[in-house]
């Protein structure tokens, strides 16, 4: 009797074993797979077209609304979280998270180098393997100066403006203008003026 309840419990002890081993397979499989969209994406991202850019980055997941456009040498983690609205523009060198959803809206303006997380690591993990992440959530008619930083959980309201080089870490809200590091408000936006597009991008580039 002692002998069968041993060999069921180590029986259970094995199959846990092998269930937790298949799970640390797949989700590294998944990780392999998603590195490898990545590279082809920043590998598309050297293409002189914004056209079969744009077509690539849908392929691999992405939604891009129409006559929105991404330019050249932009990176991406996990495209498939990435929501592009229309007739929006991310300029050159940009890093789009995807870790966590990243909802980008219509009439949107991210200029050249600007960094976009969801995801950061736990400074507070006594192994450093367990990161934060939260969906980044850029609303309307936003501007986003370059080598700016947004950082995991950040939501910029309707028609705010984020500064050249300020880092982003609470909400923004609408219309409002913030810069420096920490990004702090500086000025209020006019609301009558956010009724523009940003127009046609450029065949090459």
């Amino acid at each position: 009797m002692q002998l069968k309840k041993w060999l069921r419990s180590s029986q259970k002890t094995k199959d846990i074993r092998h269930k937790k081993n298949m799970d640390r397979v797949v989700r590294r499989l998944k990780a392999i797979w998603i590195e490898l969209i990545c590279y082809k994406l920043r590998v598309w991202g050297y293409f002189p077209s914004h056209y079969g850019r744009r077509f690539a980055y849908r392929v691999c997941g992405m939604s891009i609304g129409k006559g929105s456009t991404i330019h050249m040498f932009a990176s991406f983690y996990n495209p498939t979280n990435i929501k592009i609205g229309r007739d929006s523009i991310i300029g050159e060198w940009a890093v789009l998270d995807g870790r966590a959803p990243l909802t980008i809206g219509d009439h949107v303006d991210i200029a050249s180098n600007v960094m976009i997380y969801n995801a950061e690591h736990d400074v507070h993990s006594k192994d450093f393997t367990k990161a934060r992440m939260e969906k980044v959530i850029i609303e309307d008619y936003v501007f986003i100066g370059p080598r700016a930083i947004i950082l995991p959980g950040v939501t910029i309201g309707r028609g705010a403006v984020v500064g050249a080089g300020a880092v982003v870490t609470k909400d923004v809200p609408s219309l409002t203008i913030v810069g420096g590091v920490p990004a702090k408000e500086i000025g209020m936006r006019d609301e009558s003026t956010l009724t523009y597009k940003l127009g046609r991008a450029a065949w090459f580039r």
